[in-house]
């Protein structure tokens, strides 16, 4: 993706977080970078990258470093994600969302968070048709980029790469996307065979989690 973006736009995304969390809203921040350098984008829409990185992409660009704005999200410590194994359905739909391909598992089998290579993008948390995935902070009261180093931001950029070439999706440039933020609506196909047997899947398996969650209420009481 690199060779698709000109410098500048390449020397803005080296000063990202690669969190990939879309919160600046563009779907990746390699979007974000070109978004800045070729639309004039704000530089102030990266919650991950707070107050430090908005300092960092103003010396690059000699833009004013404003706050960063609240609408795209406050600035906070880094945050992992961490599933409880006793309400996982194995229904791996936070699979194809993690965008550094942090989460392990397999259908109908207990998955779980590898925390070195999770970004804290949340990405994974609204998938979860079960609520079984929670954020915890572990980089205590430091924030941004205080929490987070170049060789993290190096490391999730490339397992971003081999996440996007795992779903094959290499063949859609971020200049692209990011020239095009707002696509076009799109006729929904209808679903596929697999895709029926899938959603079956996971309706049994929410059925089953509900009826397990029922008990234990009435239990508890």
């Amino acid at each position: 993706m690199d060779i698709q973006q000109p410098g500048l736009a390449r020397r803005i995304d080296a000063l990202l977080p690669q969190t990939q969390c879309t919160r600046c809203g563009y779907p990746d921040c390699a979007a974000y970078a070109n978004a800045i350098a070729l639309e004039g984008a704000p530089i102030n829409q990266c919650p991950p990258g707070g107050a430090e990185g908005v300092a960092r992409l103003a010396a690059l660009t000699g833009r004013p470093a404003l706050p960063l704005n609240p609408d795209h999200g406050n600035e906070g410590p880094r945050a992992v994600a961490f599933i409880d194994e006793d309400w996982c359905i194995g229904c791996t739909l936070c699979l194809d969302a993690c965008p550094t391909d942090a989460i392990v598992g397999s259908n109908k089998r207990m998955h779980t968070v590898m925390e070195t290579h999770c970004t804290g993008c949340e990405l994974c948390i609204p998938v979860c048709p079960v609520d079984c995935i929670l954020l915890e902070n572990t980089s205590g009261e430091a924030t941004g980029w205080a929490a987070w180093s170049a060789g993290q931001a190096a490391s999730a950029q490339a397992r971003y790469r081999a996440h996007r070439q795992r779903l094959g999706a290499a063949g859609a440039p971020a200049a692209h996307e990011a020239a095009h933020p707002h696509p076009e609506p799109m006729q929904t196909p209808a679903p596929t065979d697999t895709q029926d047997t899938k959603q079956s899947t996971i309706a049994a398996a929410l059925a089953r989690a509900r009826q397990l969650r029922g008990a234990d209420n009435t239990s508890s009481r």
